[in-house]
């Protein structure tokens, strides 16, 4: 069953590789309201930047599609974020999650979901050939006390 969000928010954009700050900007954002540690910031914006990147890259190789990049906080202070494609799919998603695996030629390391998996506390990829993607994360973020101290 899925938690219901008590905040949430859902961008779409054309597969250009420049929305890929875009996205990474709008998940600092979004997440700012769990008052986050500069260091979890960088983990999600990594990560996310991780996802949105594989979508522009692998999902859509030779065309411009869209992205969808969903964000939910979620009760106990978790921040759930899912970035879904339409493109060509993963046709091995286990393989595909190995370290140094890619499709991507040689200038890519195949370590996107390496990285996503590491900085993230859960790592979901669902997949279907020829009809896209979706990538969802969570991290359980430090509650602090409001107000100092």
């Amino acid at each position: 069953m899925r938690t219901k969000a008590i905040n949430e928010v859902t961008l779409e954009f054309p597969s250009h590789s420049s929305n890929e700050g875009f996205a990474r900007s709008a998940a600092a954002c979004f997440a700012a309201q769990l008052d986050p540690t500069l260091n979890e910031l960088e983990d999600i914006k990594t990560a996310v930047s991780e996802a949105v990147t594989n979508a522009i890259v692998h999902a859509y190789p030779d065309t411009i599609g869209k992205v969808t990049l969903k964000m939910r906080v979620c009760p106990g202070n978790v921040l759930e974020i899912s970035v879904k494609d339409q493109g060509r799919g993963i046709a091995d998603v286990e393989k595909a999650r190995e370290p140094m695996f890619t499709t991507g030629g040689q200038e890519r390391s195949g370590m996107g979901f390496t990285i996503m998996e590491s900085f993230m506390d859960q790592l979901h990829v669902r997949s279907v050939q020829g009809r896209g993607t979706t990538v969802t994360m969570k991290k359980k973020l430090a509650a602090r006390m409001k107000g100092g101290k």
